[in-house]
């Protein structure tokens, strides 16, 4: 005789809401694996945020939405969600009437902080250097910040008096030598928002405060190549500032030095120019700009 085998009762098929229900909840995961999964994403997160701010930074007059979009890879609403939360942490701004984002303040004090990690300082420091050793005054190397400028390397020179400015400094650009070689370098267009969003406020007597002034005398820095300042923010001190540029050929900074009135005279000033001419020269080269070695 045969044992009998009792056989399985046979598995209830689940109900149509039930699968429907086991579609919708995801299996029990492993804290471990949750763990791993946010990380990625804020990698991502971060990763995209800082492609975002790099391009930005890459477009000095500023980029839109659409173009900074394309040119990372990310879908619009994306790049809008990330670029939105770096605006309210001040580390990007949006122009209110073009929208366009730009690099937020905060950026240039990070910066500040840590100049002497930056290689175009540590290039333009020893330069400086020499160019303060050679006509004895504070040397300067600016670049645009915004609409003003931002000196981010500087030396003295070895006489008594010199000059105390700190790196890191803001200066206005349409009352300083290193300003006006930056407003020199810019598009027409670029010059006209310039112009049409920013309050020339007089620093001294001698600032330039009408457009038609001012635009003057960039057409005259645009023939020489050279911009002077005769006491425009400090009564007490004069410049004098010529262009710096890369190896694109466009300008990148403003290099010049300053000095006190009673020791620098306007005929000194302009005897110098030539010296800063060579010097800006020289640190042009050092940045890759072609054709830039001392000629003379």
């Amino acid at each position: 005789m045969r044992a009998r085998t009792k056989q399985k009762t046979p598995e209830k098929p689940a109900s149509p809401r039930k699968s429907a229900i086991a579609k919708l909840v995801p299996p029990p995961q492993n804290i471990d694996d949750d763990a791993d999964d946010r990380q990625r994403v804020g990698v991502q997160s971060l990763g995209r945020a800082f492609a975002i701010l790099e391009e930005v930074a890459r477009h000095r007059d500023g980029i839109g939405l659409a173009e900074l979009s394309k040119l990372v890879g990310l879908h619009n609403s994306t790049t809008f969600h990330l670029a939105k939360t770096m605006v309210s942490l001040g580390y990007l701004r949006q122009e209110k009437e073009t929208k366009r984002y730009r690099v937020g303040r905060p950026l240039f004090a990070l910066a500040a902080s840590a100049l002497d990690e930056i290689e175009m300082v540590n290039v333009a420091t020893p330069i400086l250097e020499e160019l303060s050793r050679e006509t004895g005054e504070s040397a300067h190397y600016a670049v645009r910040m915004g609409d003003a400028v931002v000196v981010i390397a500087r030396t003295s020179g070895p006489g008594a008096f010199q000059l105390t400015d700190r790196v890191g400094v803001v200066r206005p650009a349409h009352c300083t030598a290193l300003g006006k070689i930056i407003l020199a370098s810019l598009r027409p267009d670029q010059l006209k928002r310039f112009l049409d969003r920013v309050e020339m406020k007089p620093s001294t007597d001698k600032s330039i405060t009408d457009v038609a002034v001012l635009l003057r005398e960039i057409a005259e820095i645009k023939r020489t190549g050279i911009a002077f300042d005769d006491g425009e923010f400090n009564p007490e001190v004069r410049c004098v500032a010529v262009p710096v540029s890369d190896f694109t050929g466009q300008v990148i900074g403003a290099l010049g030095i300053s000095g006190p009135i009673w020791r620098l005279s306007n005929q000194a000033l302009h005897n110098s120019a030539k010296v800063v001419e060579a010097t800006a020269r020289r640190l042009s080269q050092e940045f890759g700009a072609k054709g830039a070695a001392d000629s003379s």
